[in-house]
């Protein structure tokens, strides 16, 4: 098809001509990691604090570049266009994975900290159970990309460690002190409330598990997979609103009016991902339904023609356009659209929306990316950084990587990777 041929050409250009360059950029080769904060203005803050979710996640944003360079959805030609070669992609996938077992790793107590200075000290002790899966995340990737035995290792470490500290009979827990002590969730909670579970964190450790199990097909990992999946389907997602609830009390019980229309849309791909990672038609069944329901909702409800709102909170819609929203627009539509092709509509609106962060969300200025917000006619808002702990290239970064696996499918020359 010749519009998914077009978004497949643009996404690898952007991919490789906008955003790899930019972080590259960003590389600390004296103390490691990435530099952690750049400003709207492009000044770049070279001893700022640097997240190691930030890290973890440029880790796996490399990884898995480098990753489509091995599938052949990248080429060599394709990289030396813009400077660079697949191995350059690598070393940067390995920087990251140095940095991760190095500074980022409590060798006394285990797990990831939140954040670091910028000479790799630990700046913020707190153990999330957020932060440890998105760096098993990045080290399954690394695992799959650059075939390192001790990133899988780690990464059933952190699994383990997942597993034995952070969870109840439950669900996931969320934040502890440096040697695992529960302690206020501050970092996952907004909107004026202080959440003791959140969707959040329980998405991106399926995320995160979905990853290590297609990567190792162990059957612990599976039956977490299969745990999650089943809270989702009655404790979190709610049919009469067709959304999933935001945040909870220790029981899951909600406590705020909130649909968050990124999340629900990031929710419903990232869990068709892992039911077919999975190869459950049980779960199939069991999910699909509920993964329609969230797309067809965003569509109808967050969706004015071109791009996405960002949440409505106690039925008071909030317009702002967030780049990462805008991403997982992308890629959730372009999903419902492959999963029915009948729905042409959700291939439109991909299209669409993709059309918007070209013209508004990618920042046009020489040695910069996406803007972090813009309003809903698409201009900055210029207190809003460029790069800070939350601000990467894992949404926007994905979301290019996702269209070229899906394309690739879709043309038949390649086998698709889940």
């Amino acid at each position: 098809m010749a519009e998914l041929e077009r978004l497949a050409a643009e996404a690898k250009e952007h991919l490789l001509g906008k955003i790899v360059p930019f972080w590259r950029s960003l590389r600390d080769d004296k103390r490691g990691g990435w530099y952690g904060y750049v400003s709207y203005n492009l000044e770049t803050d070279r001893d700022a604090v640097k997240g190691c979710i930030l890290n973890s996640r440029i880790t796996w944003f490399f990884s898995n570049v480098y990753l489509c360079c091995k599938q052949g959805l990248i080429t060599d030609e394709d990289c030396r266009k813009y400077g660079f070669s697949p191995e350059d992609l690598k070393a940067e996938a390995e920087h990251g994975l140095d940095y991760l077992r190095g500074s980022c790793l409590d060798q006394a107590n285990g797990g990831i900290y939140w954040s670091l200075y910028a000479d790799g000290r630990p700046e913020d002790t707190t153990k999330h159970t957020y932060n440890q899966a998105f760096a098993i995340y990045a080290l399954s990737s690394c695992y799959e990309a650059l075939e390192e035995e001790e990133a899988l290792k780690l990464a059933f470490r952190l699994f383990e460690l997942i597993e034995e500290k952070c969870t109840d009979n439950v669900g996931y827990l969320e934040a502890f002190t440096v040697d695992f002590q529960p302690e206020s969730n501050e970092k996952l909670s907004e909107n004026g409330v202080m959440a003791a579970k959140t969707m959040n964190t329980l998405l991106h450790v399926f995320e995160a598990y979905t990853q290590l199990y297609k990567v190792s097909g162990d059957r612990r990992v599976e039956e977490r997979l299969k745990w999650i999946l089943d809270v989702f389907a009655e404790k979190i997602y709610n049919p009469e609103k067709h959304r999933q609830e935001v945040f909870f009390d220790e029981n899951y019980n909600s406590i705020i009016d909130l649909h968050s229309y990124g999340h629900d849309i990031e929710t419903a791909w990232l869990i068709d991902l892992g039911v077919e990672v999975l190869k459950s038609p049980a779960y199939d069944k069991k999910l699909t339904p509920i993964t329609k329901d969230l797309t067809g909702q965003i569509y109808r409800e967050a969706f004015n023609g071109q791009s996405l709102a960002n949440e409505c909170e106690r039925g008071i819609v909030n317009t702002h356009r967030i780049w990462w929203v805008q991403a997982e627009g992308v890629v959730g539509f372009l999903n419902g659209y492959l999963k029915n092709n009948s729905r042409g509509e959700y291939l439109e609106a991909a299209l669409k929306q993709w059309a918007f962060i070209r013209e508004h969300v990618v920042d046009g200025r020489q040695g910069s990316e996406w803007f972090w917000e813009v309003d809903a006619e698409g201009k900055p808002y210029p207190d809003r950084p460029i790069v800070e702990p939350w601000k990467c290239p894992y949404h926007n970064g994905r979301m290019c990587v996702e269209i070229l696996r899906r394309t690739a499918f879709l043309n038949g020359p390649k086998e698709r990777e889940a």
